[in-house]
């Protein structure tokens, strides 16, 4: 049974062991905060069920992006009642557009593998935020303010990252990760090492980091995989420019191969005005 643990003074996180995915839990005078939902109703049920374990509150959400282990649990989590959820402008529209589209899709991937949790996927009620973000928002978690921010594309055209000052913490979701590479399927490789770079002052040496899949982090973390972004950028444009196909470009990739071809095609796309 999945738990949280306290990373941060009334700041907790839950890594679920399906995908390595977080969940950040703020707790503050009489009100939580609850930052990514997980995949299916069975798991945001988990993840409650764990949240009661450490506070009675109500809580509000937030999605850090529209991706299916950060928001398929949406239905679960707001209730009846109907809770609040904040997610970026784009992340409301990816949901509301293509939320059928991208949840068939998952289904289909996951179906040779795993067809118990296909099934849980196609049964998911989409709920996409009721509130959104356009570059910053204050929000008042029981006399805890948190920082939702914008800082540009990155792992996908909506990422968010939650910052709780009076914690010194910054959920980054999955801008950043520590369980494996950075996932390219619908990032912006160009732009995601700017993105990094406009974090980085928000850091102190002292900042916890937790990303969006794995162990939570520190700025020197970061740092090291802002470094890898920028490299990984450099050898996309020269690879471009010299006519270099994409397989030999992602062969020298910092991430390996097999995790960046995603990221060398999407932008050739965008270096060639496809995308």
């Amino acid at each position: 049974m999945p738990e949280f643990g306290e990373v941060a003074a009334g700041v907790y996180v839950l890594r679920y062991p399906v995908l390595d995915v977080n969940t950040t839990l703020v707790v503050g005078d009489g009100t939580a905060l609850v930052v990514d939902t997980l995949s299916t109703a069975a798991q945001a049920a988990e993840l409650a069920d764990a949240i009661r374990r450490v506070t009675p509150y109500p809580w509000l959400v937030v999605n850090t992006h529209h991706h299916y282990d950060h928001c398929f649990g949406n239905a679960t989590l707001a209730g009846d009642a109907g809770a609040v959820i904040w997610g970026h402008e784009e992340t409301l529209a990816l949901l509301r557009d293509r939320g059928a589209a991208m949840q068939r899709e998952v289904v289909e991937q996951w179906a040779p593998h795993d067809p118990a949790f296909a099934a849980e996927l196609a049964a998911v009620t989409i709920v996409p935020p009721n509130r959104t973000v356009h570059q910053e928002s204050t929000l008042d978690v029981g006399g805890r303010a948190v920082v939702l921010q914008h800082l540009g594309r990155a792992h996908t055209a909506g990422d968010l990252v939650a910052r709780v000052p009076d914690a010194d913490l910054v959920i980054a979701g999955d801008i950043v990760e520590e369980s494996g590479p950075p996932a390219f399927g619908d990032a912006y490789p160009l732009e995601w090492p700017h993105t990094l770079a406009a974090l980085l002052p928000l850091l102190a040496g002292s900042t916890v980091v937790v990303p969006g899949h794995g162990a939570p982090v520190d700025r020197e973390f970061v740092v090291a995989q802002h470094d890898q972004l920028t490299a990984l950028a450099w050898l996309i444009r020269d690879g471009h420019a010299d006519f270099v196909a994409p397989e030999k470009v992602a062969a020298r990739s910092p991430f390996g191969a097999a995790a960046s071809l995603d990221a060398v095609r999407r932008a050739y796309a965008e270096l060639d005005g496809r995308d």
